[in-house]
């Protein structure tokens, strides 16, 4: 089963287990269905598990994700995809024994390389506009013809097209549909505008969040 085309991902850290639900459905109403919740804070596994059992309409994930046991944690929490920074064996191991989909993070040809041997063909780019931003996707397209990226890290509602101007970028990720002052502010009308605008925005293909 694949998610609707969705051309970016919004990337929240939680910081109170309150706001979790209405800032999914603020976003949510703006077009944008898929969540990546961090794995930052106190709050994140009980703010997966919130979303996750209030809103059947939102496919959350866990992001920052950097071993096996948050792998299980996330999970067991309702998390239908996982994304991380970068990757390991064990974070392998742990994705492909929670049959979710994971998402892995790179910076370099030779860290997609590795990966791409391991069968993943959805990788993520980070820290995106510090590794080298779109040039450096634009030069990633001839070697890895194969490969697609979701690019994070310095991407912005500036930016963000840029990005999804690239045939090899299948969406981005970003914090900026959910700022900090918006969410202390309970300001759910701000975050529900910046999604609809990013849902606007263009997608190269839609990321999967489900196995077969």
């Amino acid at each position: 089963m694949r998610t609707p085309d969705v051309p970016v991902i919004p990337i929240l850290t939680i910081e109170e287990v309150e706001t979790a639900v209405p800032l999914a459905r603020a976003i949510s109403a703006g077009g944008l269905n898929v969540i990546e919740v961090t794995l930052r804070t106190a709050a994140s596994i009980e703010a997966i598990r919130r979303i996750a059992g209030e809103l059947e309409e939102v496919v959350v994930g866990a992001g920052t994700v950097r071993n096996a046991n948050q792998v299980n944690e996330a999970v067991a929490a309702g998390a239908r995809f996982l994304v991380s920074p970068g990757c390991t064996p064990a974070l392998v191991d742990a994705s492909l024994a929670a049959q979710v989909p994971f998402m892995p993070g790179i910076a370099t040809v030779s860290e997609a390389l590795l990966l791409a041997e391991q069968g993943f063909d959805v990788l993520k780019f980070f820290p995106a506009q510090a590794a080298g931003g779109v040039p450096a996707l634009m030069s990633f397209a001839a070697p890895l013809p194969d490969l697609r990226f979701c690019p994070t890290g310095g991407i912005t509602a500036t930016n963000a097209a840029a990005y999804l101007a690239l045939p090899n970028v299948v969406c981005v990720g970003g914090s900026w549909i959910a700022p900090l002052d918006a969410v202390k502010a309970r300001d759910w009308d701000q975050v529900t505008a910046l999604a609809r605008a990013a849902s606007a925005l263009r997608g190269a293909a839609p990321f999967q969040t489900e196995t077969n």
